[in-house]
């Protein structure tokens, strides 16, 4: 015999079954409400870095563009053969620039882009601070010339590397007599160093046997910066030939200061002294974060 149920039991079930439906009803919306913030938040991030990254980009195109009409509009020049490589580089990053599209297929493509156009900048900042006469000597701070960006870049290499580079600092002043000597070969050292430790010459010829080499029968620089880049994903010509101008632009800023400044003392102003400190500390910069992408 069926059992009968009573209209306030079907009401009863009538409202557990709204109940239930109301409650998948908002578990439903709860998902909704979170995907949809989860959605703005990565919306609101990825434009937040894209502004991020614009201003950044905008920030050294304009020091570019700035420095660039400076040092287009010189017509004393002092040091030729800075300036020769100074053209030399700017001419490179816009072989480089007129690639851009092809770097946005790069994991690394528009940083790297993004740090070349600083180098660019800060390479054409330098020559014009050397070619400017309108400075007056300003009073001596140790802080300008003894401070860094560069933190755990070197130490990460060697503990050796980043005393090289404190003691680059230290001996650069306008006191020294000889600071030209040891600021030059210490910073020279740590290029070579940072090449050699990134892209050592067996793994470098096992890669590229068919490379160009020295006359020891090493691989040139050209080649140990062409691994290095390839190891990050950037499989460019124009890219290998930036990073190469570029480091043969802070050689020639070394040959500068070395014939500026040998048996002279005050021969460079501290602004000059400061912005030579700069150049060589970006390159550093530079050639160790496109090292460490790879």
């Amino acid at each position: 015999m069926a059992r009968k149920i009573s209209s306030s039991q079907i009401r009863t079930k009538l409202r557990q079954q709204q109940n239930k439906q109301r409650q998948a009803v908002n578990k439903y919306n709860q998902a909704v409400r979170k995907h949809n913030q989860n959605v703005r938040r990565a919306v609101n991030n990825y434009n937040n870095e894209v502004r991020r990254y614009n201003a950044r980009v905008r920030a050294y195109r304009q020091k570019m563009i700035t420095e660039l009409n400076k040092f287009s509009s010189r017509t004393t020049i002092r040091y030729e053969v800075l300036r020769t490589s100074t053209l030399s580089l700017n001419s490179t990053y816009q072989n480089l620039e007129a690639k851009e599209r092809d770097f946005e297929n790069y994991e690394f493509g528009n940083e790297f882009l993004d740090l070349s156009e600083k180098e660019n900048a800060n390479s054409l900042a330098v020559s014009n601070a050397l070619e400017n006469d309108d400075q007056e000597n300003s009073d001596f701070n140790e802080d300008g010339l003894s401070n860094t960006t560069i933190t755990i870049e070197l130490i990460q290499i060697s503990d050796d590397l980043d005393n090289r580079w404190k003691g680059a600092l230290f001996s650069l002043s306008p006191r020294n007599p000889d600071a030209s000597r040891h600021f030059c070969t210490s910073a020279r050292e740590i290029f070579i160093q940072i090449l050699n430790h990134h892209a050592p010459d067996s793994v470098v010829l096992a890669r590229f046997p068919e490379c160009d080499k020295t006359e020891n029968g090493a691989p040139t620089r050209r080649w140990k910066i062409k691994y290095i880049l390839v190891n990050a994903g950037i499989v460019s010509d124009e890219a290998v030939d930036f990073v190469d101008e570029d480091m043969k632009n802070v050689l020639q800023l070394f040959r500068v200061f070395n014939d500026g400044t040998h048996g002279e003392v005050g021969k460079y102003e501290f602004e000059k002294l400061v912005a030579i400190k700069e150049r060589v500390e970006s390159g550093i910069l530079y050639l160790s974060k496109i090292s460490n992408y790879a």
